[in-house]
């Protein structure tokens, strides 16, 4: 369904932004777009991610290979210390 794996680097061909697919949408129209977030800026703080249609990304050489899990639901890893107070 989707042309783009998680995790590829990409660039719009329009402007040039250039990240890591990070999420994919698909709309109610069959729009599909990817959520691209570029690297860490050099004060360490995160930019801002842009979603891109699909026709408009270029995949590049590099990438990562995100760690994905089976399935949904919670995470029996990670617990709360405490119960939350109601």
């Amino acid at each position: 369904m989707f042309k783009i794996s998680m995790g590829s680097k990409v660039k719009d061909r329009i402007t040039g932004f250039t990240g890591i697919v990070d999420a994919q949408n698909i709309y109610g129209s069959g729009c599909i777009q990817y959520l691209v977030v570029p690297k860490m800026a050099k004060d360490g703080k995160y930019p801002e991610g842009q979603w891109i249609d699909e026709q408009r990304l270029l995949v590049m050489a590099g990438g990562i290979k995100p760690k994905m899990r089976e399935g949904g639901g919670p995470n029996p890893t990670r617990r709360r210390a405490t119960p939350p107070k109601r």
